[in-house]
């Protein structure tokens, strides 16, 4: 059977898709399957399969296997052509030029493009780059079918395109480990699927080479370690190639040989070899560079001394004086301990001597938050950065914010390896940096553990406020923070804005998250729905980031008739959508974490358009979607930095198994500032308190003390 795709309805991670079928020669139709991963509307396809009755959604056809056609019918070519596919063409276009060729349309645009400027509207310009679009979906779709025989997901032919463009095919052929690294979404398992049905020997160098890098690289990716240690590096790559560790030992002699790859003894005096990916041993050796180079400068800060203030507590005096008289210094403290205010003092106080003052952040939330309980500008580290002066506006000094003389960075743990070396970098010798952070909270999603490598430091001078202010000391959330970071459980069901609801079911639980988020907050507390965030400890299962999310946004932003919305993969986008980039895109000047809005969805130009929470326009193009996810559900990680008047999460050790830990619980209750709502399992509540995480591998502590020690 021949139908086309009038518009995608589910899809599910695991490929599954039901989608709205219609054929020239019958009504339409529901199909459903995996094998129909990666449709788009507007295509022909031809479907293998069986009708079914399913019990909730009626009859529906079950494809076994599809392949898709080039359209032969005028109302199939003009379906094609307006669905968005070909860049540049949108309905009222390709009506206009299937009304002028008719059937043997597609056959012109392929043959004979320059018969296209005979449609009225399409000049030299125009024509040109439709034909690059066709060209370039054409390659796409050959890409498909290609992936499609090695049993490898459809919806990766776009990314390697993006990737390689008219390359693809010869890579794919002649060397698929190059895929992992360059398209998002092929680690190993995927490249090594293609390669060895393609012939490549199992012992092959390229192989064992791709192995190694892929586990250092899934090391510092899922883990956040900056090193493995030597013997762990050629175990797991043994489990993962199934060769001899003679074998693998050889190729990480070769992977140094090559500088990609760094292999030293490990600076803790176990006896251990360690291993590195070269990127990262750099950057913690530039790192401790760099902040051994402030910490021994001598202090140009046009004030030594601090006259007392009779409204500090003690620890806020002696952090004020140690933050004026040391190039870098860090605060620490849980919620409620007079972290910002004292900042606020030591801003004020070096601003009234004449001095200059940088306040930063990793996310925007979390420096918009800083602005405004200090009181001052404050930007993300990475603006201060990408911070270009003009050169007719006053001298480098005068217009660079990281030349500052004290630059504060709130958030601290939230710093990774590479954030912070280039942060390093770019303060010149005789600044003050002071760092700024709760070092109970989660590390940074990046590899590096920074805030808490510093800390391990006793060179650095550091000051932990523990005094809770009278304003905070009734605050039921505040509480329950200082009850978890003890190891105690809260206690249950709670009160004074944190709260614990009992229920077993993740499936129940998932139900009761959503309905708080969506009905039942913003019902009782007379606010928006977007005043309520989700927070999840995983990503996956019934109770993860992608499902609560999901069903968050059938409630609230559902599909409706007319009205654009592009899939990207099981993602679809649709004005109104909250949204969050999850890559940092310099040339957009987007960053990891930051919040924005669907604005516009225009398929003609294959772009989505978003709103940031600063009031920034940018465009993503269809092939970058997965620089984005949807906001309803975030993660714990990424939601640090962020404070939300009201937090659910689902606490159920069947999704949240081993992510379930202090520090995660921690952070989470403490994004909160009026209500955090739990719903779950008290054995689970219990096990995230009482469950400590593992410390990440990583050299800057050691490395800086000894360095610091002479």
């Amino acid at each position: 059977m021949e139908a086309s795709v009038e518009q995608l309805v589910y899809v599910r991670e695991d490929e599954y898709t039901v989608a709205r079928m219609s054929a020239d020669d019958g009504p339409g139709f529901v199909a459903s399957g995996r094998a129909l991963a990666g449709a788009q509307p507007g295509e022909t396809l031809r479907l293998a399969g069986r009708w079914d009755e399913h019990p909730r959604h009626g009859r529906r056809f079950v494809v076994d296997g599809c392949e898709r056609i080039v359209p032969s019918t005028v109302r199939a070519i003009r379906l094609y052509l307006g669905s968005g596919l070909i860049r540049g063409i949108g309905p009222r276009l390709a009506h206009a030029i299937v009304d002028h060729f008719g059937e043997e349309t597609l056959k012109i645009i392929d043959a004979e493009p320059e018969r296209l400027r005979e449609v009225i509207n399409i000049g030299p310009t125009r024509q040109g780059q439709i034909t690059e679009a066709w060209r370039e979906q054409k390659a796409i779709a050959a890409l498909m079918v290609v992936l499609q025989g090695f049993g490898i997901s459809p919806l990766l032919a776009a990314k390697v395109y993006q990737a390689f463009g008219s390359d693809s095919a010869a890579i794919l052929s002649a060397d698929p480990y190059q895929l992992i690294g360059q398209v998002r979404g092929v680690a190993f398992a995927t490249a090594d699927k293609i390669a060895l049905q393609s012939g490549v020997p199992e012992c092959s160098p390229q192989r064992v080479r791709a192995a190694i890098l892929d586990r250092l690289e899934a090391a510092a990716a899922g883990g956040g370690h900056c090193y493995l240690s030597l013997t762990a590096l050629v175990t797991q790559t043994m489990e993962l190639v199934g060769q001899d560790e003679e074998v693998i030992r050889r190729m990480v002699d070769a992977l140094v040989a090559d500088r990609r790859v760094v292999v030293e003894a490990a600076l803790d005096g176990t006896g251990r070899t360690v291993a590195y990916l070269a990127y990262l041993h750099d950057r913690e050796l530039r790192l401790t560079t760099h902040l051994t180079r402030l910490w021994q400068a001598p202090s140009e800060l046009p004030l030594r001394a601090f006259h007392e203030d009779p409204a500090l507590h003690e620890d806020q005096r002696i952090a004020v004086n140690m933050a004026l008289t040391s190039t870098v210094s860090i605060i620490t403290g849980g919620p409620g301990c007079g972290k910002s205010h004292t900042v606020r003092t030591i801003a004020r106080v070096v601003r009234a001597a004449g001095g200059s003052v940088t306040l930063t952040a990793p996310t925007g939330k979390a420096a918009k938050r800083l602005s405004e309980l200090v009181g001052m500008p404050a930007m993300t580290v990475h603006r201060m950065l990408a911070h270009r002066p003009d050169e007719e506006e006053g001298t480098l000094f005068q217009e660079t914010p990281a030349r500052a003389d004290l630059i504060v960075v709130d958030e601290a743990s939230m710093l990774d390896l590479h954030l912070a070396t280039r942060l390093t970098a770019a303060i010149p010798s005789g600044s003050h940096l002071l760092l700024v952070g709760d070092s109970d909270q989660l590390p940074s999603i990046g590899p590096g553990s920074v805030l808490a490598d510093l800390l391990r430091v006793e060179e650095i001078p550091r000051v932990r406020l523990t005094h809770v202010f009278r304003q905070a000391e009734g605050s039921g959330i505040i509480e329950a923070a200082h009850r978890i970071r003890a190891g105690e459980v809260p206690a249950v069901p709670g009160g004074g804005g944190f709260w614990f609801e009992e229920l077993d079911d993740p499936e129940r639980v998932a139900e009761r998250v959503v309905h708080l988020a969506t009905v039942a907050i913003p019902r009782k507390q007379k606010v928006d729905p977007g005043e309520v965030q989700v927070l999840c400890p995983m990503r996956r299962g019934p109770t993860g980031t992608v499902e609560l999310g999901r069903m968050i946004q059938e409630r609230l932003n559902p599909a409706r008739d007319g009205a654009a919305e592009h899939w990207a993969g099981s993602t679809v986008f649709r004005v109104g959508d909250r949204v969050m980039p999850i890559r940092n895109n310099y040339d957009k000047g987007v960053f990891n974490g930051e919040t924005g809005t669907v604005t516009t969805v225009v398929p003609e130009s294959r772009v989505v358009e978003i709103r940031t929470d600063d009031g920034q326009v940018v465009e993503y193009g269809f092939d970058e979607l997965d620089e984005l996810t949807h906001a309803y559900a975030v993660s714990v990680h990424r939601s640090q930095g962020s404070e939300y008047p009201f937090v659910v999460a689902p606490i159920v050790a069947e999704a949240g198994g081993v992510m379930l830990r202090r520090r995660l619980l921690y952070t989470l209750v403490t994004r909160a500032k009026a209500w955090v709502v739990l719903v779950g399992r008290r054995e689970a509540l219990e096990t995230a308190v009482h469950r400590l995480g593992g410390r990440r591998n990583t050299g800057l502590a050691r490395r800086l003390a000894l360095t610091l020690q002479g």
